[in-house]
């Protein structure tokens, strides 16, 4: 309290000064308390701003200029605004009684609510300094290989449930200790009556702390069968709007014990994945004679891919000697093979790939439905509507194109089918 003498001086002068005034219908009383309480909200205003726009410049300027790389987290918004509270709320505590030296119900009361927001004040600018580290630490090598985020969300756990003792113990005039002994009494009740309250409530601080799912994201829940936008994020459920504009209530504590996607990456980035393929007729590959290669290179896409990967094959083949006259000694391009480059082209002209992107046309292993040679691109339409029309175009091209190539599109034989090889 010595600290502060100076500032007792100036309410015991103002108080002193009010009360010489002498005036019968002027409530001196009341007019002397509300004075004192607005030379109380100046000087912790002039503290604030003090705190706030010199010691913290000098802060800045002091940890700007040294070499060290974490020190830099004190330099994070949120704590210096929320420490900036600080002294303010000291200021208020030590000379509220001399603010209102009549009112000590009031001063009891004043003091509690300052050591309280006081606490809270510290313990948020703390969890702004954790996040401000993790946040530099992201930066470093260390974190591919030593993740911290699960310390630090037990730390900050911890410091709340810290808080919120000295909190209470506060407000309700109890030792830190009794309430701990009074919580253990009680816990087990809690635990029953409260569980399904007290998991959704691990589980959405969890799910929001590590940005697992946030309002509008887009998942899929099989177990649920949602699909859709979500809505609403509660302590009991999770709120999807499906697209068929039905919603589905998926349990916040769900969201943790069972798998779910979230297609929130996906709308983030650059494009949306295409990948589908279609299935070749074994029967239909072979080898290309010079009649189709002449046909092929009239395709402006591979014209030049045709002309220099024949110059190649002939000069391998011409450094063969003593090889039997037979086709399938020498290296030949195959219509499959032409097929593949020309997709591969095709799908590198248009402008509804995203080309920054993995573009690429792949063969599968063959199974019984034929040959898959799968589409693996990236469309720069994400929206769902769009989307799809940029993959049905991709697709009515290819599958109109495959005959040109004299390949046949696999599809399992129909009754109709069966009955015209019987005529």
């Amino acid at each position: 309290m010595k600290d502060f003498t100076a500032f007792a001086d100036l309410f015991v002068w103002a108080s002193q000064k009010m009360a010489s005034i002498d005036i019968d219908w002027l409530p001196i009383g009341a007019l002397t308390t509300i004075v004192l309480l607005l030379v109380l909200c100046v000087l912790a205003l002039v503290f604030y701003f003090i705190g706030k726009f010199i010691l913290f410049r000098i802060i800045r300027s002091v940890v700007k200029r040294t070499p060290g790389y974490y020190d830099d987290v004190f330099v994070n918004r949120k704590f210096l605004r929320r420490i900036s509270y600080v002294i303010p709320m000291i200021i208020i505590y030590q000379l509220i009684p001399f603010a209102i030296p009549h009112y000590p119900g009031w001063i009891i009361t004043v003091r509690k609510l300052s050591e309280v927001i006081l606490i809270l004040f510290i313990v948020t600018g703390g969890f702004a300094l954790l996040d401000s580290f993790y946040e530099k630490y992201l930066n470093t090598e260390k974190s591919r290989f030593k993740p911290v985020k699960g310390y630090l969300q037990v730390v900050k756990i911890v410091a709340g449930f810290i808080a919120a003792i000295l909190m209470l113990s506060i407000l309700l005039s109890e030792t830190p200790g009794n309430l701990l002994v009074g919580l253990g009494a009680v816990s087990a009740v809690l635990l029953l009556v409260f569980k399904d309250t007290i998991l959704g409530f691990v589980a959405s601080v969890q799910l929001s702390s590590n940005e697992m799912i946030m309002l509008g994201d887009w998942i899929t829940v099989d177990k649920f069968k949602a699909d859709g936008d979500v809505v609403e994020i509660t302590l009991s459920s999770v709120k999807v709007r499906n697209f068929d504009n039905s919603y589905t209530y998926v349990p916040t504590y769900g969201m943790l014990t069972d798998s779910f996607q979230n297609w929130r990456g996906m709308q983030e980035s650059p494009g949306r994945r295409i990948k589908r393929a279609v299935n070749i007729h074994v029967s239909s590959v072979h080898f290309v004679t010079e009649e189709e290669l002449q046909k092929y290179r009239k395709i402006a896409l591979i014209s030049n891919y045709i002309g220099s990967k024949q110059l190649e094959l002939d000069e391998y083949n011409s450094m063969q000697t003593n090889v039997p006259d037979s086709l399938i000694n020498i290296q030949q391009q195959t219509n499959i093979g032409i097929y593949r480059v020309y997709l591969l082209e095709y799908l590198k002209s248009i402008p509804t790939i995203n080309h920054e992107e993995i573009t690429m046309v792949r063969q599968l292993s063959p199974a019984d439905n034929g040959i898959p040679i799968e589409i693996y691109a990236f469309s720069v339409e994400k929206d769902w509507e769009k989307y799809e029309v940029v993959i049905a175009d991709i697709f009515d091209h290819i599958l109109a194109a495959t005959r040109y190539f004299d390949l046949d599109i696999f599809q399992t034989a129909s009754g109709s089918d069966i009955r015209n090889l019987n005529r």
